[in-house]
């Protein structure tokens, strides 16, 4: 292998990293940077959409029929878990970190109760390589990046240019003032949260083909969202642009040459450095 394609498949591993961590991510940082909600319980959301897409693959069904048991099992248990546990937490934020740590604990007992405590490997929708300059990489892992970006363009253009971003924008500037203005904010906050948590059940059942499911799989992405959002800030864009970029590139050049533990050490410094010394992130919101 030349040096060029040694680089360009060097490339693709980091962009796949970043894509991966930008569509975890996301739901956390709609939960938290939109509504002030640390869902403790992100990760585990994440779980379910992967354990959607086995109970589809043990059904027979194709990953589309995963995907769409993923979203709406998520979205279901999100507005239960919005009507009745957060909604009344709403100006407590510490509580809110504790009930849904609880639900955390919660979803991932119930979980293996069902499923058992085992791995499970999910077969990808399509595979085989996709040569690309001499270099074959997998068709699956290109597909993902690509449907990653066309997510973030359409949730950017949504909120930037749709009324119904402009009324998410003036919840979170001054929640008093749009509530005046006649916008029921309750309502857009439940959406809001609903939206996060089906985004974060898309998100497992799309990577539930390159990792192992098991019940603890979600404390991994929870830490990776969070690290995110603590090095990206809470800026309009920058928990993709700024956090995942540092995070994502940080854990995956670091894990490739050294080791996994290596990678998520300098990940776990570079957070405390950003608490230590920009506690706003790098695009604090404006």
């Amino acid at each position: 292998m030349s040096p060029g394609q040694l680089l360009l498949l060097h490339g693709l591993d980091l962009a796949y990293a970043l894509a991966s961590l930008a569509l975890v991510t996301l739901g956390l940082a709609i939960a938290f940077g939109l509504l002030g909600v640390m869902n403790m319980a992100h990760g585990e959301f994440v779980m379910l959409g992967a354990y959607s897409a086995v109970a589809a693959q043990r059904a027979g069904w194709p990953m589309p029929a995963g995907l769409l048991l993923g979203v709406a099992t998520c979205a279901v248990v999100g507005y239960v878990v919005h009507r009745w546990l957060l909604r009344p937490l709403y100006a407590r934020p510490f509580d809110t970190l504790l009930a849904t740590w609880g639900l955390a604990l919660l979803l991932r007992k119930l979980v293996e109760a069902v499923f058992g405590r085992g791995y499970y490997n999910v077969q990808p929708a399509f595979g085989g390589p996709l040569r690309m300059f001499g270099v074959d990489y997998p068709a699956y892992r290109v597909a993902l990046m690509a449907l990653v970006v066309a997510l973030l363009l359409v949730l950017y253009l949504w909120y930037r240019r749709s009324t119904a971003g402009l009324r998410v924008r003036a919840m979170v500037s001054n929640p008093l003032l749009a509530q005046a203005l006649g916008i029921d904010t309750q309502r857009l906050a439940a959406w809001s949260f609903v939206i996060a948590v089906a985004l974060a059940g898309l998100a497992g059942v799309l990577l539930a083909p390159l990792v192992p499911v098991e019940p603890g799989m979600g404390v991994h992405f929870l830490l990776d969202a969070f690290f995110a959002l603590v090095v990206g800030g809470l800026g309009s864009f920058g928990a993709f642009t700024g956090g995942v970029t540092v995070v994502g590139g940080a854990q995956s050049l670091l894990s490739g040459a050294f080791s996994s533990t290596v990678g998520y050490a300098a990940v776990l410094v570079v957070s405390v450095v950003f608490l230590w010394l920009r506690p706003d992130g790098l695009f604090a919101r404006r």
